[in-house]
């Protein structure tokens, strides 16, 4: 075989079979294949997409391309989660425990944040010691014991995947459904899950800004999963607003412990539960997602969950302490309220302005590499929908510098104040199964 007849291939609109696929792979992890041409396929793809069987084979061969684990030696079904991305999700943090306290198993591989949306790794380095680089067999022991772990990937898991994103980062190409799909899935299937749900944002702080683009991304992984026989469901949620009330890592870290105590935020106890309840149908527990909200609801009130992400803290290092003294976390040196300029309702929050108001401050990354200041970010004092009065305070801005009047200026104009109320919105915008 030779690329440039694949690619040519590609540019005219056909499909590449499996065997292709698996030699332009396999070829390009073993750097036989220029990275010059690689990216031309991928623009090629950006225009003329993939069918469902050449998306399969592709999130197939980049699964394929390092180590796949093996956690059959875990009794019972493993589930996992996945979100394409928001601003103040801090839902796995909380849904890992939720699940475990109902002896489902999830084992839980994920990432970093990278420009406007936070990272699941990052927040739970916010506790002071969490070690996120377990050994695979720590991993699998840590499961087999409390049902929960969760991790950062070893650089063996799908190697063609993080070599393909990085190339994708600067040549265009990362806002491609088929490219999305495989690069998640094929990391989502090498950690040898049985089944898992997805989290799929739309709105202006999410990758996919359109319901139609939402559901499009969702059926493509759905597909991949089915055709890799991991039961895969998709919830659509949106991410017009933040989610919850807090953005950046400390601070998100004790949103969850409030959340775990029965308080929290409305929206993230909500996405919570619909994403508990899906996955506690597809591991077997009930066949009646409306049971399942009910379990998921019930160990969030009981104290259940709670104990579950305690014992995870203490499993992977971190300082227990600040699950009964959040103020042990991380703390900003400054605090800076940031007032409405008019009296008014809240009609919108821009989520992706805010994040980068947040990645400014240090809460997140510019580039892969960058360091991460834990202390620091922004708690909202109004969401979409409320009143508000000339100087009311819209949101506080922990930092550890003592100017910074651009961030300010950012997150004022983040929030949209009109004389009318906007019209109620959903959180949860459909599924795909």
């Amino acid at each position: 075989m030779r690329m440039v007849d694949l690619i040519a291939k590609k540019r005219d609109g056909g499909n590449l079979s499996k065997a292709e696929i698996d030699w332009m792979i396999a070829s390009y992890v073993k750097e036989e294949i220029p990275d010059y041409q690689m990216s031309a396929f991928l623009m090629a793809v950006y225009f003329k997409g993939m069918a469902d069987d050449e998306m399969a084979n592709f999130a197939g061969a980049m699964l394929h391309s390092g180590e796949v684990l093996d956690l059959s030696s875990i009794p019972g079904v493993k589930i996992d989660k996945h979100s394409t991305g928001g601003v103040g999700d801090k839902i796995s943090l909380i849904l890992a425990p939720v699940l475990a306290a109902l002896g489902v198993n999830i084992p839980m591989i994920s990432g970093r944040g990278l420009g406007f949306t936070g990272g699941t790794l990052d927040k739970l380095e916010a506790i002071p010691g969490f070690n996120v680089n377990l050994t695979v067999d720590q991993f699998r022991k840590q499961v087999t014991e409390h049902h929960e772990a969760i991790i950062s990937a070893s650089k063996e898991v799908a190697p063609a995947d993080r070599r393909l994103y990085a190339l994708r980062d600067v040549t265009a190409t990362v806002e491609s459904i088929p490219l999305i799909a495989g690069s998640i899935m094929s990391k989502k299937i090498s950690s040898g899950i049985d089944a898992l749900v997805l989290d799929v944002k739309v709105g202006r702080g999410a990758f996919m800004k359109t319901q139609e683009d939402a559901e499009k991304l969702a059926k493509a992984l759905v597909t991949i999963g089915k055709a890799h026989n991991v039961k895969t469901k998709a919830v659509l949620s949106d991410m017009n607003q933040p989610l919850g009330l807090t953005i950046g890592n400390a601070l998100e870290v004790a949103e969850t412990i409030a959340t775990l105590n029965g308080r929290g935020p409305k929206d993230v106890r909500q996405l919570t539960i619909t994403l508990a309840a899906e996955m506690l149908v597809l591991a077997g527990k009930t066949d009646s997602t409306e049971t399942a909200a009910s379990l998921a609801g019930d160990v969030l009130r009981d104290g259940r969950a709670l104990r579950a992400f305690r014992q995870m803290v203490i499993d992977q290092g971190g300082d227990v302490r600040v699950i009964d003294n959040p103020q042990l976390l991380p703390r900003a040196d400054f605090r800076t309220a940031v007032k409405a300029p008019r009296s008014g309702f809240i009609n919108n929050i821009d989520s992706e302005a805010l994040g980068l108001a947040a990645m400014q401050l240090g809460a997140g990354r510019a580039k892969t590499g960058d360091k991460l200041d834990p202390a620091v970010g922004l708690v909202l004092h109004k969401k979409v929908g409320t009143p508000v009065s000339e100087g009311d305070t819209l949101a506080t801005v922990h930092s550890n510098q003592e100017q910074i009047p651009a961030v300010l200026a950012a997150v004022q104009a983040a929030f949209d104040i009109t004389d009318a109320a906007p019209a109620p919105s959903q959180l949860i915008r459909g599924f795909v199964e």
